[in-house]
């Protein structure tokens, strides 16, 4: 079985790159998405909950803006340039992945009022909602298609090289 750019990235270096590319970004986002739950519900405007939420939103927005332009960079430059993806499962899910950088870094740009500084709290609570639970939603897609085998969606496998 064959496997996308996205898994293998995950698989080698183990146990860092599992840890910097997957765990710190996703161990802050659901910090973010399940303080947001409690925030919806009970709206509170100040206290631990509400300074978690913002200081986890701050943090994974930064820190994926990092990630994004090392992996710019570092993987989808070169394989675009040498033609190595792997089909469309291969580009779904790096594609996916890297599309995070977009509701990620707008809820840090919300919590840090540098978008959207004249919103009323109802708007800002609904502009971040709608950006954690976009984060989800391309995080999501870049695991299932990341998982893939990437023959699948008709990718041809690589030759392996003769030991």
């Amino acid at each position: 079985m064959n496997m996308t750019h996205y898994m293998q990235l995950l698989a080698e270096n183990q146990p860092w790159n599992l840890i910097l590319f997957m765990a710190v970004p996703v161990i802050l986002a659901e910090t973010v998405a399940v303080t947001e739950l409690f925030i919806l519900l009970h709206r509170p405007t100040t206290g631990a909950l509400v300074n978690i939420n913002r200081a986890a939103s701050i943090a994974v927005g930064a820190y994926f803006v990092g990630v994004f332009v090392y992996l710019m960079a570092n993987a989808v430059v070169p394989l675009t340039s040498g033609g190595q993806w792997r089909g469309p499962a291969d580009v779904i899910a790096v594609g996916a992945y890297l599309a995070g950088v977009l509701p990620l870094g707008a809820m840090a740009l919300i919590d840090l009022r540098w978008i959207g500084k004249g919103w009323s709290p109802e708007t800002r609570l609904a502009r971040h909602a709608l950006a954690v639970a976009g984060f989800l939603v391309v995080a999501h897609i870049a695991m299932i298609f990341g998982m893939l085998d990437p023959a699948v969606l008709g990718a041809v496998a690589a030759p392996h090289a003769g030991h």
